[in-house]
């Protein structure tokens, strides 16, 4: 019993600056940034940490001191965001886990907070199997609602095409230059500094989608800009700009019942690419994951697409129909 008094109050003790200054956790929060910038995180990244980080702060609405972080300030925050803004598992986990490694760091690295909170304020249970696509049929709806005789109508049917053909990220489609594109040997390459790990990689296009890419870069070349995808006054899409797009056409298509936006479009091209015969570690290394049980999520099928897989692939049909 003594020892754990003691090292509260150790922990207390290192929560104070000099002069008596209690850190908040705002203060605390920049200190753990500063470790994430040293490790040479992308700027997406560390926009991301921040954002996650200002998230929180909505939810409690003032600042904490060490003594007020507390499991059961952060574990509400989980029920709000389940409860309350009835946002989905993914989303809220992409928070949870910034905030655990924060509060990891506070707690082992400095002793900045009394409790462990980062071991009880776990991401939720999220369903892994269950992954959102489009039917062929509404990628084509979603196709024909757009009205191609306008500059933004065009470039919302080549980045619809870039984004199923390719599976790339939103974040990387809008960092694709003019430069990337080879259409020799049609493929597209994207930065390390532009990939979500830090990865360069070179991911193929289609002979279709590569026309539509040398007719819009013929359209935008006066405009002299480094990036592929521009806005109607020439400069670098956001990814903002991107995703209202989708869910316009969406809307205008009637896909109601299912998400429109570019990560819906990554599920798809990854299970269209399965379903017309494409191998996992292909997909693997076009996705840009580096362990497969990731690649997992983009290659569930219906009990349907099984059954045709079966009847196309089964073992018996190797066995008495090879000559």
């Amino acid at each position: 019993m003594r020892q754990n008094q003691l090292r509260r109050v150790k922990r207390e003790a290192k929560s104070v600056g000099v002069g008596g200054y209690v850190y908040s956790i705002s203060e605390m929060f920049e200190q753990f940034m500063l470790i994430k910038k040293g490790e040479g995180l992308a700027k997406r990244t560390i926009k991301e940490y921040y954002n996650n980080f200002q998230y929180f702060m909505d939810y409690v609405g003032r600042e904490l001191s060490a003594r007020e972080m507390t499991t059961e300030v952060f574990t509400g925050w989980i029920s709000f965001m389940c409860e309350e803004l009835d946002y989905s598992p993914a989303t809220i986990n992409i928070r949870v886990r910034t905030m655990r490694s924060f509060l990891r760091y506070i707690y082992e690295d400095k002793q900045w907070i009394q409790e462990p909170i980062h071991k009880r304020f776990k991401p939720i249970k999220a369903p892994i199997d269950n992954v959102e696509a489009f039917t062929p049929e509404e990628f084509k709806r979603l196709i024909g609602a757009i009205d191609e005789s306008t500059y933004t109508g065009f470039r919302t049917k080549v980045i619809l095409f870039v984004l199923i053909d390719t599976m790339v990220r939103v974040s990387e489609l809008v960092d694709i230059k003019r430069n990337n594109v080879d259409f020799k040997k049609l493929t597209i390459r994207l930065e390390a500094a532009d990939t979500k790990v830090r990865i360069a990689r070179t991911v193929p296009i289609s002979a279709k989608t590569a026309r539509l890419l040398s007719e819009y870069m013929a359209e935008t070349e006066d405009f002299g800009n480094e990036y592929m995808f521009l806005t109607y006054e020439g400069e670098r899409m956001s990814e903002a700009t991107v995703r209202d797009n989708m869910r316009l056409y969406g809307h205008v298509a009637g896909i109601n019942n299912k998400r429109c936006s570019p990560h819906t479009l990554r599920h798809t091209g990854a299970l269209f690419y399965i379903l017309n015969g494409g191998d996992p570690f292909s997909l693997q290394r076009i996705l840009g994951h580096s362990h497969m049980n990731m690649v997992r999520r983009y290659i569930q099928m219906t009990n349907m697409d099984v059954q045709n897989q079966h009847n196309l692939h089964s073992p018996l049909n190797y066995v008495f129909n090879k000559k």
